[in-house]
């Protein structure tokens, strides 16, 4: 994909502009108004059995590892551990609840306790328990443990790859603290300015180099940068004197003599190379060192101040300096009575209104003192060099001097190289605006003088400190882009310097700095993303802690610049921060952490978070129950309900409702069969139906009463519930008319998984008013009393094809007659309900109608052989299809009507078609209520293809139905408001006269052993009195086979009869 160039407002080069996204402000989150903790239950009675279930299953395994578990945990980093619990406590309940398992065990890759860390603390800065800086800070701290804890690890019972390999993500884990680092330190740390209270007059060096850095943008920079090198050195200095004990300052004390030099003198001996003196001016001097012994120690001291200095800790040198009896160091390293006058504010007021500066510039001028140390510090570090004395000692004194050239060969890493350029650069840049001040002071007293800045940088003619800082400016870099290049090069620092910049996180690093966040961002992707063609937004690729640490890179960005984002940068951090985030969405994904997605998914756009929820549930919809809910929960959880309970403004989130949407339309969507399994359409229908089902799933589960109004999220998914249910009962009705023992699966999943929420439907489902939602409830009912005397039928056909095959005692003979009686009583109890008839609306709900209006059905059908075999549509077929639909009804009901008829081959799966009827709408269909409960002509038409009498049809091809759809339509074409009369009145037309003939042939059936039937006669009258309008159902070969088993019930009967007689 093609991305924007960096904005022109990112140009380091324009002050101005860059003022306007100012890094440094301090940046606050809205607070969330869900900032409630919430205990979840698993009300839902499928999942407390899974629940308990892997409770049990597992106790065993408990028992066994209970010791190894305790010892583990005792290994474990306190400061890890403290601080997990800390982020538990602003946890959601449902981050705890399903982590906690895998918090107790032992985790194998410890870079893994990453992912629900860092989750639980993004959740709590949106929940606005937390700050974005304070965000930062935290994730910089999750880090840090968890490299610490992986350290701690590393030695025990590991191999040694596998130590290796966990010392590198720990390595690979501070990388990514020192990132989060900086990020805080540009755009976390708020602006500090200069207390009113320590401004003095006449000024003092130190009050103007801290206003200066505190208004110039650059050198603000310079100093945050510094202050992130030397944090990043301090905590390392930290971290290993908690591991091994500090090495800093371990050598023994001395009175600041060289004890063997003193020795060797002692005894009279004399070298041209040892020094004849010991005081410290000896070896400049006489041009000769101490004995190596004692060099040796200078040079340990040495390095250890250097080590101090370099994580920002003078004081700490100084006193280690005068410790080690050389007070004399630590006056040079701190002159002006060993107070910082390091360019910041908190030295500043850290020092207070200390008068003696102040007196001391008042007698010798502003920044003379200054200028005096500066240059003797250069000379000293250039005199040591040129002798050889020592690298260390050269570099401490170079670094107080901005002598770039004479540091860097001691900096053999990046950080140390990155510190050392930024320092001399801040230094000489607060050098040459004190020398323009005081150049400016002191030609107000009258005096003409110009100042250092404004001399030529090419003259050699500035040997003495009144030129300072001339000495050291040609070595600074012109910008910040030029230090970075200068880190890059191999003739300027250590080539492990230049081959860090080649580290990912350094590279971050250097984008962070120079706020080229597209850039960063472009960076990161080209990491992650998948190479060459094969792109797959789906499928995570990359290192898997880039991908974390990119998304809530992205994040964060996003809620830092939530104000300032504009046209190509927004356009930016949105679609690309999308596709980072996405992939991260769908690694925790990957890896089972389900729970966690919905805090991150909650952040895409809204077509990519219903897509990606989509997706998801579509994946793990033949998983366990409880990965299923830790889905639901986190979608409900994260997400509004409904499109219009938005709470963020300026950002629309996908809802929950959508994501359903999508998920039960795909859900009816045509498989592609294969072909062996469409040797018998009938199960492949009766296995699809299961797939179908399942979606009813994610509508069961209980919501976790802790978000907005439950109550009312509950019954609208219990409603959603019930309506999908019904939709699907119809077409499974339509597929199940085989007369085979073999359960309709899918119609018994959705009653086994709707049983439970109906057993206490909320009060809000039970009070409504809703015309739609009682006419719902009813037809469920309705469905379920079907199905039941379905199965009853079903386990009836069963024993008879047992008992068929094989010798039967009384006793199984007795069974089955008894399951005989059962059917036949259910059967009837169904078809004699006077008051509220089956899948007929016990109020009329009328469509109105302004203008002439159609309707329209959608039905996706197999066609079936007499055999069971898949009939593949062809062309010439989907005509013949289209002449016999025509054929089923009378030329003038076609006219009247203007029906229309159009079969395709389905362009989703080559062995069914497509058919789509339309005709007008009129009074009794249509037009008011549908008084023959029939369903009307589109019924009429789809009922002769379900029972396979198609006029001029292939005799014996039956229709499957797979997906069945109708709705009011205008003349236009646009659909409107579903019509179900006419699929009520479809099932009614291919249910109760296949319930009736199931009836008659078990009553026959019991009659044939001999068993009477004393609702036969009741039943024969049902179908045969006008008043029931049941006969109007049949059609021409069910009323002949109804004829047929009539007959044969009366020749058992009269034989029966006779056999009494006798």
């Amino acid at each position: 994909m093609e991305m924007d160039a960096s904005p022109s407002y990112f140009d380091p080069q324009d002050s101005s502009l860059r003022e306007r996204y100012r890094r440094y402000g301090k940046k606050r989150l809205s607070p969330s108004p869900h900032q409630e903790n919430y205990q979840s239950k698993f009300s839902n009675a499928a999942l407390y059995l899974e629940n308990v279930k892997r409770e049990v299953d597992h106790s065993d395994g408990d028992h066994s590892e209970e010791f190894g578990s305790s010892s583990k945990s005792k290994r474990r980093s306190p400061s890890w551990t403290d601080s997990r619990e800390a982020v538990g406590r602003s946890r959601t309940q449902s981050l705890k609840v399903f982590k906690r398992e895998e918090d107790a065990a032992s985790v194998v890759d410890g870079a893994d306790a990453t992912f629900p860390l860092f989750a639980s603390l993004f959740d709590s800065s949106l929940q606005g328990l937390m700050s974005i800086p304070d965000l930062i800070l935290r994730l910089e701290g999750a880090c840090r443990n968890v490299s610490e804890s992986i350290n701690n690890s590393c030695s025990e019972r590991h191999r040694i790859v596998e130590d290796k390999l966990m010392r590198q993500k720990a390595r690979v884990l501070l990388d990514e603290a020192a990132s989060w680092s900086l990020l805080w330190y540009l755009y976390g740390k708020g602006n500090e300015e200069v207390p009113e209270d320590l401004i003095v007059l006449p000024t003092t060096t130190h009050l103007v180099a801290c206003q200066f850095v505190a208004e110039d943008h650059t050198t603000q920079l310079c100093l945050r940068l510094i202050q992130w090198l030397e944090g990043l050195a301090s905590k390392a200095l930290d971290l290993e004197n908690k591991i091994r004990g500090s090495h800093v300052g371990t050598h023994l004390p001395t009175s600041g003599i060289w004890n063997h030099t003193q020795r060797f003198l002692k005894k009279g001996s004399t070298s041209e190379k040892i020094v004849q003196h010991l005081d410290f001016d000896a070896p400049t001097r006489e041009h000769a060192q101490p004995l190596p012994d004692d060099k040796k120690q200078d040079e340990s001291l040495l390095e250890d101040v250097w080590i101090l200095l370099r994580a920002g800790r003078l004081e700490e040198a100084c006193n280690l300096c005068r410790a080690a009896g050389q007070s004399w160091r630590a006056a040079t390293l701190c002159p002006f009575g060993g107070m910082d006058h390091s360019p910041f504010i908190e030295a500043l007021i850290r020092n207070g209104k200390n008068r003696s500066l102040q007196a001391m510039e008042l007698e010798g001028g502003i920044n003379q003192q200054r200028c005096l140390w500066k240059w003797a510090s250069y000379c000293a570090s250039e005199k040591i060099a040129e002798q050889e004395s020592g690298k260390y000692e050269t570099a401490i004194y170079a670094v107080s001097c901005s002598n770039v050239k004479r540091v860097l060969p001691v900096c053999t890493d990046w950080e140390s190289a990155c510190w050392a350029l930024t320092k001399s650069w801040l230094d000489a840049q607060v050098d040459v605006e004190l020398s323009r001040v005081a150049a400016e002071l002191r030609g107000s007293d009258g005096a003409t003088e110009r100042s250092p800045a404004q001399a030529d940088l090419n003259s050699q003619s500035y040997p003495g400190p009144e030129n300072w800082p001339l000495q050291v400016l040609k070595q600074q870099p012109l910008d910040l882009y030029a230090l970075l290049q200068k880190l890059h090069s191999s003739e300027s620092v250590h080539e492990a310097v230049s081959r860090g910049c080649k580290e990912q996180h350094r590279q971050i690093e250097m984008n962070l700095m120079t706020g080229d966040i597209p850039g960063l961002l472009d960076l990161i992707w080209s990491w992650i993303s998948p190479s060459g063609g094969n792109e797959d937004i789906f499928r995570p690729y990359g290192d898997p802690q880039m991908i974390r640490f990119g998304a809530h890179l992205v994040l964060v960005l996003r809620l830092l610049h939530a104000d300032e984002m504009k046209d190509t940068f927004k356009e930016k951090i949105m679609n690309l921060g999308d596709l980072i985030l996405h992939m991260y969405v769908m690694f925790l994904f990957s890896k089972q952490h389900e729970e966690l997605v919905g805090v991150y998914a909650s952040q895409l756009a809204r077509h990519r978070c219903i897509d990606l929820f989509v997706h998801m549930m579509e994946l793990r919809l033949n998983g366990s129950v409880h990965v299923r809910y830790k889905i639901f929960l986190s979608a409900i959880e994260y997400l509004p309900f409904s499109p219009g309970d938005q709470e963020d403004g300026g950002f629309e989130k996908g809802s929950f409702e959508e994501i359903i949407e999508r998920v039960l339309s795909r859900s009816r969507e045509v498989k592609v069969g294969k072909t062996d399994v469409l040797s018998d359409v009938a199960e492949h229908c009766r296995l699809q139906s299961l797939e179908k089902a399942m979606v009813i799933q994610w509508l069961c589960f209980t919501p976790p009463s802790t978000i907005n109004d439950a109550t009312r999220v509950g019954s609208k998914l219990l409603q959603r519930a019930l309506m999908h249910s019904n939709v699907l009962f119809r077409e499974f009705a339509l597929v199940s008319m085989w007369r085979v023992p073999s359960m309709p699966i899918g119609a018994h999943t959705l009653l086994s998984l709707l049983a439970e929420p109906l057993k206490h439907p909320s009060e809000t489902l039970i009070s409504t008013e809703d015309y739609e939602i009682s006419d719902s409830l009813r037809e469920f009912h309705d469905w379920n009393e079907y199905y039941s005397c379905d199965a009853t039928y079903r386990n009836w056909l069963q024993m008879e094809l047992e008992n068929s095959e094989n010798d039967v005692s009384d006793e199984e003979k007795l069974r089955a007659n008894m399951e005989a009686k059962e059917t036949l009583s259910s059967s009837m109890a169904l078809l004699l309900r006077e008051e509220n008839p089956w899948l007929v609306p016990t109020e009329d709900h009328i469509y109105d109608l302004m203008e002439p209006t159609n309707i329209e059905l959608h039905a996706t059908a197999m066609l079936s052989l007499p055999s069971g075999e898949c009939m593949y549509p062809d062309p010439t077929l989907c005509t013949a299809l289209t002449s016999a639909f025509y054929s089923s009804l009378s030329d003038e009901v076609v006219s009247y009507r203007q029906l229309q008829v159009n079969v395709s081959i389905s362009a989703k799966d080559s062995s069914s078609v497509e058919i789509a009827l339309r005709c007008v709408a009129i009074e009794n269909d249509g037009f008011g209520p549908n008084k023959l409960a029939d369903g009307g002509v589109l019924a009429a038409v789809i009922a002769a293809g379900v029972k396979g009498e198609l006029v001029g049809f292939q005799v014996g091809v039956t229709m499957e139905i797979l997906r069945l759809d109708a709705w009011y339509c205008g003349t236009d074409g646009s659909l409107g408001s579903p019509a179900t009369y006419i699929l009520r009145g479809l099932c009614r037309r291919c249910c109760i006269p296949e319930m009736i003939l199931r009836y008659m042939q078990v009553s026959a059936s019991l009659m044939e052993s001999r068993k009477v039937d004393e609702s036969h006669d009741e039943l024969i009258e049902l179908v045969a009195g006008s008043e029931t309008g049941i006969l109007h159902l049949f059609s021409q070969n069910q009323l002949q086979e109804f004829l047929l088993y009539e007959r044969e019930y009366c020749i058992w009967k009269m034989e029966l009869v006779e056999g009494s007689a006798t």
